[in-house]
């Protein structure tokens, strides 16, 4: 591993001089799971990393009306165990609750999860599902942008450099919604996703579905809600024939973005019925029949 420098930053302000400071190639450091690695493999990466751990406000998850905002240094833990986030946006929850192992988790944190933009990132599913917007800093101005329109592909996104992602935010879904993160990893614990599905729906009063939102991760180039699938779905009675009709709708759509590959023969019979187990946990059919 090259050597590199080390500066830990205070507050948001000395954070974002920081890393526009003249003379160095400057990285930040949040909860450095994915920047060891990085620096290993890539020793020239950068020769300073900017700490913003102890930054109080990049910690805090807060609830102000129907908005929910979390602080991007926050970890996994952090999120997980926050009654506003088990209250309002029980996906994220779960999602979390699958990174990693508990030191993974107790260190990580959701703002370099969306950063780096792994295929594999456990929180953009969930995040997306929520339509949750980035607040992202430069020294001249702010920008927000939705996590969909954020992160450009697989370890690509629109953070301009010596830009700081400061936050997430949400709108806390309507009165009656559920959701629910689903998972498949090579073993229950402790792994990378192989695919995940994100769901959030929601019936009116008599039982029809009135939204719906279907996200998968590991699964397309570009994580965004595959509008199609949820169409299948609008103005239906929940059934487990509709479930799987909107499953094989997400594998077509995986399938027409991603084209046919090696793990198709996987994946495609994977994602449907994950798809149609989760739509299963959020439309319970017990009740709605």
């Amino acid at each position: 591993m090259a050597e590199f420098s080390y500066v830990r930053a205070g507050q948001v302000s000395e954070a974002l001089a920081l890393l526009n400071q003249a003379g160095y190639t400057n990285r930040l450091l949040a909860g450095s799971t994915d920047l060891m690695l990085l620096l290993r493999n890539r020793p020239g990466l950068c020769d300073r990393v900017v700490d913003i751990t102890l930054i109080p406000e990049l910690h805090r998850i807060t609830r102000q009306g129907n908005t929910v905002t979390i602080g991007a240094a926050a970890t996994f833990t952090e999120i997980l165990s926050n009654p506003i986030i088990q209250e309002t946006a029980p996906v994220l929850a779960q999602a979390c609750a699958t990174v990693g192992a508990v030191q993974i988790r107790n260190m990580a944190t959701i703002g370099g999860n969306v950063a780096n933009a792994a295929a594999c990132a456990d929180s953009l599913p969930a995040l997306v599902c929520l339509d949750a917007v980035a607040r992202v800093l430069t020294p001249e101005r702010e920008f927000t942008w939705p996590v969909a329109e954020l992160v450009l592909k697989p370890n690509q996104t629109i953070i301009p450099p010596g830009a700081l992602l400061e936050s997430l935010g949400y709108e806390i879904p309507a009165p009656g919604s559920r959701s629910y993160f689903n998972k498949l990893g090579r073993r229950k614990a402790m792994a990378i996703s192989r695919l995940t599905v994100a769901v959030l729906g929601r019936v009116n009063e008599n039982g029809t579905i009135v939204e719906t939102r279907i996200v998968t991760g590991s699964a397309t180039p570009h994580i965004c809600r595959l509008a199609h699938a949820e169409a299948v779905l609008l103005g239906q009675k929940p059934s487990q024939a509709l479930f799987n009709a909107a499953g094989r709708a997400v594998a077509n759509e995986m399938i027409r973005l991603s084209g046919l590959r090696w793990s198709t023969e996987f994946k495609e019979p994977a994602i449907i019925a994950m798809t149609a187990q989760a739509l299963a946990q959020i439309f319970d059919t017990r009740e709605a029949a």
